[in-house]
């Protein structure tokens, strides 16, 4: 490590402090944005658990998912809500700076892969009928869900250690409320040009490609139903990707306008808000968004509140 880390630098995270007026509402939308989160993929995973009618492969990734999402709001949130309850920027220690971005790396391409295995299940589903149970074996959707989270460990593994054995000034400002890549990336004193390239150029290359596999299982879906003769069939196909394509939109907008959008064209507050969106909003939106447009999820979430009711 260079001689500059030797003595383990303690970040500062700017936080909101220099938004004042917005940290106390701030502080509450957040709390409460997390307090839903918990609750609604808490519900996801125990719904998916318990009824058998979402025993399916697609149901064991969105179980997957929940989990990402929990873990990756735990990491972020509280630590923002203690940072946002202060007025002055709030010290983290180098330790607890590469924690924070290795389990946000993870978590975030596990999600990246748990949506393309996701789109693929769709594919498999509504394009090769015949041999889903072949292809979405619990075998296979194992392996999936195995592979997601060993992208994520490789790629966070990879990343902290690219960035975190660069010099730092002793006393280094992250213009952030989380130990984001690119932000840290930028505070180093040396080798941070050739550092930057090259984890921007791995973000952008774990970020497309899951995306265009997506888009390429979609094109298919998209022939699959134009081919369709009945446009109640079209309707009712459609409705069983829509909760999915809303969360890839959701998920995949915010990662590629915050990591592929040119640095000119970026500024401190702007990274905060999209950063805010993708880290706090959009883990709360996933399990709004599969409980109101799909039925089965819906209905089973009905059934488990009436049975609740109803018992003695």
């Amino acid at each position: 490590m260079a001689e500059e880390n030797q003595t383990l630098p303690e970040f500062l995270l700017l936080g909101f402090s220099d938004l004042r007026a917005l940290q106390g509402p701030l502080f509450w939308v957040v709390l409460l944005v997390y307090l839903v989160t918990l609750l609604g993929n808490s519900i996801i995973i125990l719904l998916t658990q318990a009824s058998p009618a979402l025993h399916s492969p697609m149901y064991f990734f969105l179980r997957h998912l929940s989990v990402v999402e929990l873990l990756y709001t735990t990491d972020i949130v509280p630590r923002t809500l203690a940072d946002l309850a202060s007025p002055h920027p709030q010290a983290i220690s180098f330790q607890g700076c590469v924690a924070q971005m290795y389990v946000f790396i993870v978590l975030g391409i596990s999600e990246c892969c748990l949506l393309t295995a996701m789109a693929y299940d769709r594919y498999a589903a509504i394009c090769r009928p015949l041999h889903y149970s072949t292809l979405m074996s619990w075998r296979a959707c194992m392996v999936m869900v195995a592979v997601s989270w060993l992208m994520g460990i490789i790629t966070a593994t990879t990343h902290s250690s690219l960035i975190f054995t660069l010099p730092f000034p002793s006393h280094p400002i992250i213009p952030h409320f989380l130990c984001d890549i690119l932000p840290v990336l930028r505070l180093a004193s040396t080798g941070k040009r050739e550092s930057e390239i090259s984890v921007v150029t791995a973000t952008v290359v774990f970020i497309m490609v899951p995306f265009s596999l997506i888009v390429a299982s979609y094109a298919r879906i998209l022939g699959a139903i134009l081919a369709m003769a009945s446009t109640q069939s079209r309707r009712k196909v459609f409705s069983t990707c829509s909760s999915h394509l809303l969360v890839v939109f959701l998920f995949f907008g915010t990662a590629s306008i915050t990591y592929i959008r040119p640095r000119a064209g970026s500024s401190v507050t702007m990274n905060r808000i999209l950063s805010l969106f993708y880290t706090v909003i959009t883990p709360m939106l996933n399990p709004i968004i599969y409980t109101l447009r799909n039925k089965e999820v819906a209905g089973a979430l009905h059934h488990m509140v009436k049975r609740q009711v109803s018992s003695p």
